[in-house]
This record gives structure tokens, sequence and C-alpha cells, in this order.
């Protein structure tokens, strides 16, 4: 079997990416660790002796151990340590080391210890005896020199404390060129070297007393040009820009684990974005998969189940458990923290408990893995070898079974068999399907297409060898192309069951040219099926969303997680999430992180339109509330960035009041924010930074910054366009007034539609008893603290003068036409105001209030929420206003509860009749 070079083709992955580290109790073979006794003991003792070579003579020549076990099992590590004082530091670290197997063996043959424990035995020693070989290397040569700058990242079982019974382990050296000691005239990075090298031979050669452990480096980035200890800036610019994608599956069980420790903690939190990320790239998961096919390819002999099965690469051995875990974490694991366990057992856990894998799956695997593993144990424990595979011959295989403490080699076939099959299957249904690809002969891609669906399939082929030729720049690259090929069947067939398939492949292929990489995308797709039909259905429907797509195709990503056809959370806990950044990260990260946020849950809305998940009613307060959430969390660390050049103005703060759309807790996807900005206290004081403003200077700085925070483009997206035009004195007035001017000027000199907007205000920042003060300022003023004027008059003036200048857009306007929501709000508004009633920010509770007073009719409550449901459904769907095509037709009636198109025009004319009538009537009123 020609050999497999692991550094340069991902195979060094194999000996990495699955270890657990989970401390509980563990069941073996039906066993959970026992206590341990005097027959258990002898009887471990006899296996031993009869069938393992290598203990039975480690058992002859440590004879304290052989006469005391309990005191050996209960300190292990003091157990195993050796003499100190003359002897060499590679021969006390030998001496320990088999000691120590001894005793791991003992206490996991005997029951006294559990899979996990043995585990974590052996790991600990791995950490101790790298550590010291470390330390050592560097006194032999500085003996005065502190112990630092040079440090041991462990990758794989030892990362993750889970180190098999003969492991080798797989470090990353690296060292600080500024700290690390160095004899006269010597480069850092010469004195690197030479105290590696030192380490590896502590640790590696081999005499009498045996071996420490292996050292495997081949895992450190271009292993076949670099030298085997890294400088840590060089290693941070590599993983941050030129890493590999398995290489960042494998630094998922990455710890600083001997040396200098803060060294290596340090380049560890600067690689986490690296490892963990929000917008996933599928090429990882596409990569492990690959590796997984490869493995069952080139280990042919070790894969069917029987004598000569290889535990580790077999089909349902340890390395599919693993991967299993894996995949799932690498798709959720960069938006869910709690994914990020560095242990198979322990990530399965998680992924059960957050529902990410099926419960009854993942304990499946996790009985598989600790038998596996616990059997790759008692392989490697007869002769001291890393191996993995069950042995061919029958007499070597009972030995290996004897030793488990069953009868013979068919037994424990017969105990692992119903596992390993169990295994098989639950990773064969992960693993992507293979073949299916579509052909490249026109006519034969042609008959694809048409079969597929299209309608027009001579179209739909042209746009499908368009993407081939790589005429656009996201395509242009080999990745890109292996990636459009392996994701095409799978999404021509998801364009074509589509509502409107020609709309959803013209929309993709828009989408694709604005695009500066597609791989990511293509991946994604790839790995979520259900994603792919639901990006059909956006395509088709939804060109608003589509048209954010191609902007940013990452906000896909926040469609992954069921949750998000879920209703949005709570203020509250939105305002949390946009809060949650890493300490230290400065304001215009913070800006980043909410904006990512907003438009994540802005498009997620959306999708729950197009996939029929939600109400637009509620799907419009989840606008809403995500608005509130960013203004709070954007407002907020705005005040505190302006605080560090210009302080706090002494007893006041900011207020934003919110009117409109806004104001009412109901927006729509296009919907802008219309706010006004107030502060409390003495507007004649001076803030107390080191740059000192006055009151009035501060908080209109304070505004802009505010408002260039929610308005202002960035690499994240736009989010709201923000109106503060109804603030005092309107465009011409300063864009933040005292509560004091903005009573005065409300009481005094605002004009009906001024009061009009009133009606729909709503303080959405500021401190609770600030905000109060406002509240009570708007209460008196709706109450009857204003001038007396005309408000039909005016109302009539407004809306005619709205209609004069503001046309509807098209025959679907349900704000602008006649009869539409501009409409009923005038008819609510001056009933409000003329009554001094009814009041409420929030239009249909507003309506309610008047019904049941008798000043409006109990229709306008239904027409209220159809309109306001057709425009925000018409927002993603037909922004234009004009009726869209039949599969769109049909999407609108289904989210209005209507049951064909037909009905839809039926309601809209009927409920603008009403409304006409309402608004009718009241402007007859004498």
């Amino acid at each position: 079997m020609p050999s497999v070079p692991r550094g340069q083709n991902g195979y060094a992955l194999l000996s990495l990416l699955c270890i657990s580290a989970v401390h509980r109790s563990c069941t073996i073979s039906g066993r959970q660790a026992t206590p341990l006794t005097e027959a258990s003991l002898s009887e471990t003792f006899d296996r031993i002796r009869a069938h393992s070579p290598f203990l039975g003579l480690v058992l002859g020549r440590e004879a304290d151990i052989a006469d005391d076990p309990a005191t050996a099992l209960r300190d292990p590590l003091g157990t195993a340590a050796a003499p100190t004082g003359a002897m060499p530091i590679a021969r006390q670290l030998r001496i320990e080391r088999r000691r120590l197997a001894l005793i791991a063996a003992i206490g996991d043959l005997s029951g006294a210890y559990d899979f996990d424990r043995v585990s974590r035995l052996l790991s600990d020693f791995a950490d101790m005896a790298l550590d010291r070989a470390i330390t050592a290397a560097i006194r032999e040569r500085t003996p005065d020199a502190p112990v630092q700058g040079f440090a041991a990242l462990a990758l794989g079982k030892q990362g993750s404390r889970e180190l098999n019974y003969s492991s080798d382990i797989d470090p990353i050296l690296i060292f600080d060129p500024a700290r690390l000691p160095c004899r006269p005239r010597e480069a850092p990075e010469e004195a690197a070297v030479r105290i590696a090298r030192r380490v590896l031979e502590l640790l590696q050669a081999r005499d009498g007393d045996g071996y420490v452990l292996r050292v495997d480096l081949r895992l450190r980035p271009s292993p076949e040009v670099t030298p085997i200890a890294l400088p840590v800036e060089a290693a941070i610019s590599y993983y941050e820009s030129q890493a590999l994608p398995w290489e960042r599956a494998a630094f998922i069980r990455a710890r600083a684990a001997a040396g200098d420790l803060p060294l290596g903690q340090g380049f560890l939190d600067a690689i986490r974005p690296f490892v963990w990320r929000r917008a996933l790239d599928y090429g990882t998961i596409r990569e492990i998969q690959e590796i997984s096919r490869r493995i069952r390819d080139h280990y042919q002999q070790g894969q069917r189940f029987g004598p000569g099965y290889d535990l580790k690469r077999g089909r349902g051995g340890i390395r599919e458990v693993e991967f299993f875990a894996q995949i799932h974490q690498l798709i959720h694991g960069g938006r869910d923290a709690a994914l990020r366990v560095p242990a198979t057992r322990g990530a399965l856990a998680a992924l059960a408990k957050a529902g990410r894998i099926d419960a009854d799956e993942a304990a499946a695997l996790d009985r598989a893995y600790v038998l596996l593993r616990t059997i790759e144990h008692r392989l490697q424990m007869i002769d001291d070898r890393q191996t993995h595979s069950l042995p061919a011959d029958s007499a070597a295989l009972d030995h290996v079974a004897r030793l488990h403490g069953l009868a013979d080699g068919a037994a424990l076939v017969a105990l692992l068999q119903p596992e390993v099959e169990r295994v098989g299957r639950i990773y064969d249904a992960l693993a992507e399907a293979g073949g299916g690809g579509l052909s490249s002969d026109p006519d034969l891609l042609g008959e694809r297409l048409a079969n597929a669906g299209f309608a027009d399939a001579e179209t739909a082929r042209r746009i499908v060898e368009g993407w081939r030729g790589a005429t656009y720049p996201a395509l242009r690259s080999p990745a890109a192309q292996s990636a459009l090929e392996g994701v095409l069947p799978m999404l021509i067939d998801a364009f074509g069951a589509a509502p409107d398939p020609q709309h959803a492949i013209t929309r993709f292929d828009a989408m694709l040219k604005r695009l500066p990489s597609a791989i990511n995308i293509f991946r994604l797709l790839e790995a979520q099926p259900a994603l792919t039909r639901l990006l059909s259905a956006i395509l088709s429907h939804a060109p608003t969303l589509a048209e954010q797509l191609g902007r940013r195709a990452e906000l896909l990503d926040g469609l992954i997680d069921a949750s998000a056809l879920a209703p949005v959370d709570a203020v509250p806990t939105l305002v949390a999430a946009m809060a949650a950044v890493e300490r230290g990260a400065d304001y215009q990260w913070r800006l980043e992180h909410v904006r990512r946020i907003v438009n994540e849950k802005r498009f997620a809305l959306g999708a729950q339109i197009v996939a029929g998940a939600s109400d637009p009613l509620d799907v419009s307060a989840g606008y809403a509330r995500v608005a509130e959430a960013a203004i709070q969390a954007l407002a907020a660390a705005a005040v505190e960035e302006f605080a560090t050049q210009h302080g706090r103005v002494p007893g006041s703060e900011l207020v934003i009041l919110a009117l409109g759309r806004m104001g009412g807790g109901a927006l729509t996807h296009a919907s802008d924010l219309d706010l006004i900005y107030l502060f409390t206290g003495d507007y004649a004081l001076e803030s107390d930074g080191r740059r000192p403003l006055g009151a009035v200077t501060y908080y209109n700085r304070l505004a802009q910054r505010v408002t260039a925070a929610l308005s202002v483009p960035t690499a994240a997206g736009p989010l709201y366009e923000v109106d503060t035009r109804l603030r005092p004195s309107g465009a011409q007035g300063p864009l933040s007034v005292s509560l004091e001017g903005f009573a005065r000027y409300q009481e005094k000199d605002a004009w009906t539609w001024e009061h009009m907007a009133l009606t729909r205000a709503r303080p959405v920042f500021g401190s609770a008893a600030a905000c109060e003060q406002v509240q009570a300022i708007i209460d008196g003023v709706l109450h009857g603290a204003r001038p007396d004027r005309d408000v039909l008059a005016d109302a009539r003036k407004m809306r005619a003068d709205i209609a004069a200048h503001k046309p509807p857009a098209g025959p679907l306007d349900a704000k602008l036409l006649d009869g539409g929501l501009v409409d009923l709000e005038f008819a609510v508004h001056v009933q409000q105001l003329g009554h001094r009633t009814g009041f409420d920010p929030r239009l249909g509770r507003a309506i309610d209030a008047l019904v049941a007073q008798g000043l409006m009719p109990p229709a306008l409550r239904a027409a209220h929420d159809f309109l306001t449901r057709l425009l925000v459904t018409l927002r993603l769907v037909a922004p234009d206003a004009q009726p869209p095509g039949p599969s769109t037709r049909a999407l609108i009636a289904r989210t209005l509860g209507l049951p064909d198109w037909e009905a839809v025009v039926a309601t809209l004319d009927a409920t603008r009749q009403e409304v006409r009538h309402c608004w009718a009537a009241i402007q007859a009123r004498d």
C-alpha cells in the first residue's frame, strides 16, 4: 500500500479531527467504571500476562506497582514519577511513561477507570512531558534565562485531552523572537529550531527504557519548506490569509498545552475568527467528506467489517463518528459558541442538546465511539504499537478479545458489528450524494432543463452555459467552476420546481453577475438542500431580497437555522445579542456587528413571508422590533464613543422619539425611520470631557453620530434611511432639541400635521425616567395642551396636497390609493385629535379604541389589517405596486388568507370602499 503524505493533501487531518474529553462516567461493553476489588485486580493481571507481552514485561519490571496497584490507581501521575536527582531528564520521562502506561492499563482493564479517565490521564502526561522537555531544552542552552517565548500548541487527540494508548502527538511549535532566550550572537530563529530539535530528541529517542512520545510536526503550515518552530506573527499571518480549509477544522481541537502558555493562548485568540466563521466556507465540509471517501478507497482492505477491519478508518469506524460531529460543528459553531466543544463525545452531546442532530443518533454514535476507542486501546496495549486494525489472524484476534474480557475473537466481532453498521448508516446519510452531473452536450442539457420544469429551456440552457463559460468574475477560478458543477444538478432541480423557474434562474444569474466570489454560496447550497428550495422561492417572488443577495450572498447563512423562520425575539433579547461583542472591540467593529445582525434578521423576516411561515402583521412588528433594538444598540455605542472625547453633560441624556410606522411598531422591509432627537436637563450646561461642548452643540453632534450609525452604508450593508424632518421647525431647525424646547414648541407653535404625527410618537431610547418625561409631554399635547386649530380643514388640505404631489405608484399601492392606508390614517388622526381620545401609537389598537367609543365603524380594523398585510407583502414581491406574475399572485393570495388573486382584487376594492366611506363621512362633518 502506498504511503500517504500527511502534510500536503489534507491527510494530516486524519490524526487530528476527533477527540472526546467529556469527563463523565461512560459505558464500555455495557459496563461502567466499577470499584476496585482484589478479585478484579487478580483477573486483570492474569489477562495482562496471558495476552499482552508489552504490559507483562512492564509488570515484571515495576514491582512496586504490581505489589500495590490500589495506591497507584489513586495517584497515577504521582506514582509514575521517576526518582529525580542525577538521572537525566530523558530517562526520567521514559521511565515515567512506562510506569504510567501500566497504571492506565490496570485501571482500564480492571474497570476502575472509565474511558474518559484513561484518555485524560494519557493526555495529562503528554502535556507534562512536553512541557518538561521544552523547559529542559531552554535551560540546557541558557541556564539563567526564564523559560518563556516558546510554546507548544496541542492539536488532535492531545488538543482535546483524549489521547489513545499509543498515540503520537501532533503539536505546532511557535516562538516569540522578542522574548525567546538566546545565546550571544544567536538569531532567535536559529535558537528556536535548536530548542525544537532538542525537544524531539528528548521525547522520541528510544533505549532500554522505551520512549516517551512519538512527535509529528507535519501539521504546521507548509511543513516541506517551513522550520519546525514558527515565529508567532508569521504563523498568525498564515492562518489569517493562506491556510487551507482542513487546517481550520484541525484548530477546532487546538489548545495551548506546554511552554509559554500565554503565548500559545494569545496565538489561538488571534486566529479564532479564522476557525469559527459566521459565514461558513462549505469547502471545508466538502473537503472533510472528500477525505472520508478517499480513506475508504485508500484503505479498502480495512473497510469490510470482520477480522482485519480498521477501527479508525473503516466504514462505520472512529473517523466517521468524528467527521459527523465536526461537520455539524463547522456548520453551526460560528453562530453558536456552545457547540465549539473540543471533543467528539462532547460535541455530539452539545449538538443534540441544541437540536442540531437527532438525539438518538447522537447517543448511538457516542456508544459506538466509546466501544471502538476502547478496543483500539486493547490493540495498542498488546505490543505498544500504534495500530488500529483488528488482527486478521484468528489467534491474534482471540488475544485482543480476551484482553478485553471476552471469550474469543468471534465474541469481539459480534460485539462490534451492530455498532459499526449503525455508524456507517448514519454517516452515509450525511455524506454528499455522488454523480448526477449535468451534461455539457447542448441538446442533452436542454432536454434535462425542460424535464426539470423550465418552459423556456433554451434561455435556461444559455444561462447555464454562460456560467460554465466563466463569463463572470465570480466563476473564473477552477475552484469556482468545480463548486458550480457540484451544485448544478440540485440547483437546476430546485429552480425547475420553483413557482417561477424562469424568474428563479434569471435572478440567480443576475446575482452571480454581481458577486465577487461564488464558491461559498455554491458550497452552502450543496450542503443545505432545504435552503436551496427556499432560495428558489425567494428568487421567484422577491426581487427586493434577490437584489440584496446579489450584494451580500452571506445573508443566506442566516437562514441555515430553523429559528430564522420563527418570530423575532423581544427587543431586550435582540439588544443583548447586538451588544455581545468581544472585550476590547472598537466602535466601528461594534457598528459592523449590529449591522450584520440587523441585515440578517430583516432578510429572514422577508423570507418568512415568501415561505408562508408568518402573518405579515407579525413580520411587520418583527421589522419594528429589530429596528428598535438597532436604535438602542447603536445609540448606546455612539453615546459611549462620543463620551470618550467630549464626556457627558451632567444631569442630561439623549432621548430618541420614533414616529410614523416606526412609532407605530409596524415597519415594512423598505420603511425608513422617522426620528426626533431630544435631550433632558439644562441646555445651558457644558460637557465634562477632554474636549467640552455646550449641551446644544453636544447633542446635535451626538445626534449626527447616531444617524450616521443607523444609515451610512458599510461593508456589512446599509441599514435604514433616517428621516428627521418631523423635528420642531423641520429640516431648518436644530437636529436635537431640549425637552423644554420640544414641549414649548408642541404646546404653542406646532402645526396640525405635527400633532397628527405625534399621535404615533413613542420613545425608543433613553432611561425609563427620561422616556416617561417625554411621554408625559406627548400625552399632555394630545389631550389638549396645544393650539386650537381647525384639525379637519387642515387635514383635508394636507390630503389633497399629498394626492397632487405623490400619486399612487400603481394599481396595488395599498398606501397611496384612494381609500388606502393614508386615507385610513387621516381618518383615525382627525378623530383622535378632534375628540382627544383613542391615542395609541399602534394604529390597529387606536382604531379599536375609537370603534369602542362609536367614533369609527367596526369594519375599519379589518381594513387596516388587510391593507397592512398587503403593503408589507408587496414591498417584497411587487415593490412597483404593479400586478406580478401568476405564481407570485398565488403567493400574495396565500399570504392574505384568500383563495385566489380574484379574491385579492375584490377584497382590495371592498376595503378601499369602506375606507373611502369612513373618510368621506368624517370630511362631511360641519
